[in-house]
């Protein structure tokens, strides 16, 4: 990592409660970037901040630092109960919101406030006790958030600090209803410090932040760029069958130690997560549909190098911080502009450097126009030598959790065979991430339930019986007309 993406502005030179700066010396954090150094003086006096800056730029470390200043220079509320949290966090997605709980654990770990997190997909009952048992910081996903609340879990009459992160991404999913229904149900503006931070800052965003907020002060961070100056793009041209023998020759010439990977569609993804492994590549491959504990644990391999290349729909295109992401791969051009831009902010993060190679091919070229408009600039254009495209090994088409029996990603949860014969899932549905694992039994759970038996009954045909539909009869059930 660099120091040029940093100011000469110390954190200990603002008066942070000293279990924050423990945190602080112990993480290696000394001095501040620009959106940390403009907005800190602001919300350390409890000013509340609108905020825009880069990816990778270091706004979570800026409302965490405020949001923890903020509870340890003031008192809680006497009547405040265990099951109304101080701080509210808000993220668009489980990935991002499972990143700031870290970031949070670790610069707060000597504050002695307990931390919440909250997020769908796993860990239903866990989370539920958590916040029956309470906690002071909870940061979280709407919509699980909202489950909870519901039933009357947590509440928010008693709430400190509001912050919301990547608002923009907020209305992009959807979850703007979400938030508003949450946001009328807490503390009022006045009596409570709100952030707001994101990427960009749309006129939309605005319009929240100022109904929502106590006249906020909006700090941007300008850059020459939209993108970080030190990612280096090049854009290659070519037809829709020399998309994965390019990706595999660039991989081999370029030789990334860690690389992300970007598709528009799952099926996508599949395919070219077979081709690598079929070409000796270590990969791993996360969508949507990935359910969460498998996603984490995938996050995980990725950043401790057991594997080196993530095939990913946009689920990771926002909010992860990985470090030293060398390569961005853009196999499919995103239709979104925004979405372009944080997919390669994934790389040169933190004042690191880092390539973005993209794809213009014959289905999404018709992008490039409005990416190149969004981030100012033309994207330099790649020649493609007949050299660069590889000789691809034939891959299977196993979906990946069935390919290589002796991989940890792919081996059969519970030691079925595989193969003709077998009731192998593959045959039943296309979705590499299906959760149907067998066919399901009866009420005693020791037979596979057999198809409806049909009884054909033979009618004699004559004029008064010539239309007269066939009876089938169910194994268990009454006649049914057919």
């Amino acid at each position: 990592m660099t120091t040029t993406h940093l100011t000469d502005k110390k954190f200990s030179d603002f008066a942070l409660h000293e279990s924050l700066l423990q945190g602080l010396n112990e993480a290696g954090f000394e001095f501040c970037t620009p959106i940390q150094a403009e907005t800190l003086p602001y919300a350390l006096v409890g000013k509340d901040v609108a905020g825009q800056a880069q990816t990778g730029t270091g706004k979570t470390m800026a409302f965490l630092l405020a949001a923890y200043q903020h509870l340890l220079a003031k008192e809680p509320d006497v009547e405040r109960i265990k099951n109304q949290p101080r701080v509210l966090i808000l993220a668009p997605t489980r990935e991002l919101a499972i990143q700031i709980e870290k970031d949070a654990s670790v610069i707060g770990r000597y504050t002695g406030l307990k931390l919440g997190l909250i997020y769908g997909g796993t860990g239903y009952d866990t989370q539920r006790k958590m916040l029956e048992n309470g906690v002071d910081i909870l940061v979280g996903t709407p919509g699980r958030l909202i489950d909870y609340f519901k039933q009357g879990l947590y509440k928010l009459d008693r709430l400190d600090v509001l912050i919301l992160d990547e608002a923009d991404r907020m209305f992009d999913m959807g979850f703007i209803k979400d938030i508003r229904y949450l946001l009328h149900r807490m503390t009022a503006p006045a009596n409570r410090l709100s952030m707001l931070f994101s990427a960009t800052l749309s006129h939309r965003v605005e319009e929240l932040a100022y109904e929502h907020m106590n006249d906020p002060v909006e700090v941007k961070i300008e850059s020459e760029t939209v993108t970080a100056d030190k990612i280096t793009q090049i854009v290659y041209h070519p037809g829709n069958e020399e998309k994965l023998p390019l990706l595999v020759g660039l991989l081999n010439q370029h030789k990334p130690a860690r690389t992300l990977i970007f598709v528009n569609m799952k099926w996508v993804a599949e395919k070219i997560y077979n081709g690598l492994r079929a070409n000796g590549f270590k990969a791993g491959i996360i969508s949507g549909d990935v359910p969460q504990l498998k996603r984490e644990r995938l996050l995980q391999d990725f950043k401790d190098d057991k594997i080196s290349i993530l095939v990913a729909t946009d689920v990771a295109a926002r909010g992860l911080h990985i470090p030293a992401v060398s390569h961005i791969f853009n196999y499919d051009l995103p239709q979104d502009a925004e979405d372009y831009v944080h997919r390669i902010g994934r790389t040169a993060r933190a004042g690191a450097s880092g390539d973005a190679i993209s794809f213009a091919c014959e289905d999404t070229a018709y992008f490039l126009m409005d990416i190149e408009k969004f981030i100012g600039k033309p994207i330099p254009s790649g020649k493609i030598e007949p050299e660069m495209l590889a000789e691809l090994k034939p891959s299977s088409s196993t979906p990946h959790n069935r390919q290589n029996k002796g991989d940890r990603y792919n081996k059969p949860r519970d030691g079925r065979r595989t193969g003709p014969g077998s009731g192998d899932r593959d045959k039943r549905t296309s979705d590499p991430f299906s959760t149907i694992d067998r066919k399901p039994v009866d009420s005693e759970g020791s037979k596979r339930v057999k198809p409806a038996e049909v009884i054909q009954i033979e009618t004699p045909v004559s004029p008064s019986t010539k239309d007269t539909p066939s009876i089938r009869r169910g194994r268990d059930g009454p006649p049914a007309i057919g």
